[in-house]
């Protein structure tokens, strides 16, 4: 077994100024209080990037881009999604796409006062059930415009708007009273 050398017994990790940086934590002189030492709290931002492929659903997400609502037609049973499919969960054929109506009405709705983090600052904010003419499932998407709960009706009328910006999301459309 080699003998420690002077550099393996000086090396340490380096001291970076990222995350959480401690000075002085309070420790008691009697070990036998340990268990009664209040518990560290420290706030640990964290953040994970990956790639993410929309795969099948990638017309949806282009048509929002390009200001326009996409669902899926099964051509045998004629039944339309709004949230698209592809294949027909009835039938397990594949389905088309096809364009869906910009103007709907509210199914039902809830308003939502807590969020994810994405959303936290935005609460309290509204999300619908859009039930469109000629489609037969619906759409969840965000109702801007309303100042609260009380002003949203069900079969309200409403009309879809983009981002100017697309962030391909399906938060890039929300819905607006018309």
């Amino acid at each position: 077994m080699a003998k420690p050398t002077a550099q393996h017994r000086d090396a340490r990790l380096e001291e970076v100024m990222t995350g959480t940086t401690v000075f002085n934590v309070p420790f008691p002189a009697d070990l036998s209080t340990l268990k009664g030492m209040s518990p560290l709290v420290i706030r640990f931002p964290y953040s994970v990037e990956y790639v993410h492929s929309y795969g099948q659903d990638s017309p949806f997400f282009a048509g929002l881009a390009n200001r326009k609502l996409l669902g899926t037609r099964c051509a045998p049973c004629r039944y339309t999604y709004a949230t698209p499919r592809l294949h027909c969960p009835a039938c397990g054929r594949e389905t088309d796409w096809t364009e869906l109506p910009q103007e709907g009405r509210v199914h039902t709705f809830t308003t939502c006062y807590y969020g994810s983090e994405e959303f936290l600052k935005e609460t309290p904010f509204h999300l619908i059930l859009v039930e469109f003419d000629g489609v037969d499932t619906l759409l969840l998407a965000r109702l801007i415009g309303v100042a609260g709960p009380e002003e949203i009706r069900i079969d309200m009328k409403v009309r879809a708007k983009f981002r100017r910006n697309s962030q391909l999301k399906t938060t890039d459309v929300y819905f607006v009273p018309t």
